[in-house]
């Protein structure tokens, strides 16, 4: 079974195994528009732009807002200020399309799609792959089944791959500038940074590995030593100058 719609601005595609989950997959893209009518930054009745204006509290808000902001939190601490979802708010930004006072796209996405397989685990599917615009999860199943290959686009180049990796059950979340331009701002300076043309992270969850990414883009050339020492992950980045620089790890998911 295959679904693929149009959320975020963006393809969200499901592939299931398993059989009988017509109603699982209506819930599932339901919950994507939820999140949308919660965290878009480019609609103006959004709950996150409704909190920014001082329209909305917190405290009456949905209850995932709190859950995200304690993941934004938790990777600005983790990255030094280098993501900080709370950049546009500052007085010497000038405001933008699709930039918020308090901006959480970086962490939502994955945490969204991660949210997603749990509903898909919750009502009995097993294997099944979902991709967000190139931030995939993935489950096989059983040590029996074989494990999912997932493909990480190019750069610049847009009808190849820069590697594929072989997952059974995990994440893989790609951060870069090829698709959308300078979009990440490195908070500590203001300025997109240098250095990484692009950032895919693998892990055990996608809420992680999608911020992990983000945060390591934003700092440009020592993204990839901090990533080096980030527990439960392995990353591989491509420089400015076409240069493949993995972890340590790295190398045990890369498909022949």
């Amino acid at each position: 079974m295959r679904r693929v719609e149009h959320v975020w601005g963006t393809v969200i595609g499901i592939d299931l195994a398993d059989a009988g989950h017509e109603e699982t997959l209506d819930a599932v893209y339901a919950w994507f528009r939820r999140v949308d009518d919660v965290f878009s930054t480019w609609r103006d009745d959004s709950e996150i732009n409704r909190i920014t204006r001082g329209e909305l509290s917190i405290e009456d808000a949905s209850p995932e807002v709190p859950i995200v902001l304690a993941l934004c939190d938790e990777m600005r601490d983790a990255s030094g200020g280098a993501f900080d979802a709370t950049y546009g708010a500052r007085a010497e930004v000038e405001p933008r399309p699709g930039l918020a006072p308090f901006d959480p796209s970086a962490v939502v996405k994955g945490w969204a799609v991660e949210s997603a397989a749990q509903m898909l685990l919750d009502a009995g599917a097993r294997r099944f792959c979902i991709n967000a615009g190139g931030d995939v999860v993935v489950r096989s199943g059983s040590r029996s089944q074989p494990a999912w290959r997932v493909g990480i686009r190019h750069p610049w180049e847009h009808d190849k791959l820069a590697a594929v990796v072989h997952l059974a059950d995990g994440a893989v979340a790609t951060s870069g500038r090829y698709e959308r331009g300078d979009h990440v701002i490195d908070a500590r300076t203001g300025l997109p940074p240098t250095g990484l043309a692009s950032v895919t992270v693998v892990g055990p969850d996608l809420s992680i590995a999608d911020a992990y990414a983000t945060a390591a883009f934003a700092m440009g050339r020592d993204g990839m030593e901090w990533l080096a020492h980030q527990a439960g992950i392995d990353a591989m980045g491509i420089t400015d100058d076409r240069v493949v620089v993995t972890t340590a790890g790295f190398d045990r998911y890369r498909a022949a």
